[in-house]
């Protein structure tokens, strides 16, 4: 069928399922629209607790942390939001993207029906793979954005004040805070690789995302055990947070490249294993 087909007058695999299809499907799902509002609402949310709780006081022992600043500006609140985020509500919605693309096909029935349409399997994971990597983009830019705006609105716009002391201009902290929301989005790419590999690995949308975002758990819960030593330095959780290195007087990049080499290098074999494994299914079993 494939060969025949292929070999058609007038037929182009690339022409199939054009990515802004898919992008439109996406968009109009219902947990699309859930997942932006919730993201979009934790900003709102951050700023009501403070307003009853007031600014978290420092812990002596470990010294200052950016949620002391939070308060300062909407620079200081962007920043803010994305380090309470970016341990664990950032990893649901690159789970629910990337793993719900190819299991719920299945699971409606319709995958058969798109390769038969006929769509080639690998450029039918190609779009799917492109549409919930820019989704899971998006969600990474929403949230800092909105709480930049909502920020400024509560908070005033000022300079970055680092928890270090000193202040960065907003020039500077634009330009700052774009790096990071870069590098959160390289870090959860591992999670991204596992919620697609899954998803074609199982017919169950929630199994591939829930199997994303509890092997996700269990990297920062291997993490914290530092009787591993240096071994942890192939975890990608070891280096979620080396960001705050770019909100310094002086960045510096080194764990930030550690942490994207490993982050990258596990994302890249877990997208050529779920390849490998759709190009294997049985998709009418």
């Amino acid at each position: 069928m494939s060969t025949l087909t292929e070999s058609a007058p007038g037929f182009r695999p690339g022409r199939t399922l054009p990515l802004r299809v898919e992008a439109v499907r996406q968009l109009k799902r219902r947990r699309t629209q859930v997942m932006g509002l919730v993201l979009a609402l934790l900003p709102f949310v951050l700023v009501a607790a403070f307003a009853i709780g007031g600014t978290p006081e420092g812990n002596p022992q470990r010294g200052p942390s950016l949620m002391q600043t939070a308060t300062e500006s909407g620079a200081n609140f962007a920043a803010t939001c994305l380090f309470v985020s970016a341990g664990f509500l950032l990893v649901v919605p690159v789970a629910l993207f990337c793993g719900d693309t190819v299991a719920s096909e299945a699971s409606w029935s319709s995958l058969r029906y798109l390769l038969a349409a006929p769509v080639p399997r690998a450029r039918l994971l190609w779009s799917k793979l492109a549409v919930a990597l820019a989704f899971s983009a998006a969600a990474m830019v929403l949230l800092p954005l909105v709480a930049l705006v909502v920020g400024t609105a509560a908070y005033g716009w000022g300079p970055l004040e680092l928890p270090t002391g000193g202040g960065l201009a907003a020039g500077d902290a634009a330009w700052r805070l774009t790096v990071v929301v870069g590098y959160v989005f390289a870090s959860q790419l591992v999670t991204a690789g596992l919620a697609f590999w899954l998803s074609t690995k199982t017919d169950a949308p929630l199994g591939a995302v829930g199997g994303a975002v509890g092997l996700t758990i269990v990297g920062n819960v291997l993490d914290a055990v530092t009787a591993l030593g240096d071994w942890r330095n192939a975890l990608p959780a070891h280096w979620q947070f080396a960001w705050v290195d770019a909100l310094q007087p002086r960045p510096e990049w080194g764990g930030m490249l550690q942490g994207t080499a490993v982050s990258v290098t596990y994302a890249l074999v877990l997208f050529a294993l779920a390849f490998r494994a759709f190009t294997r299914k049985d998709i009418v079993s």
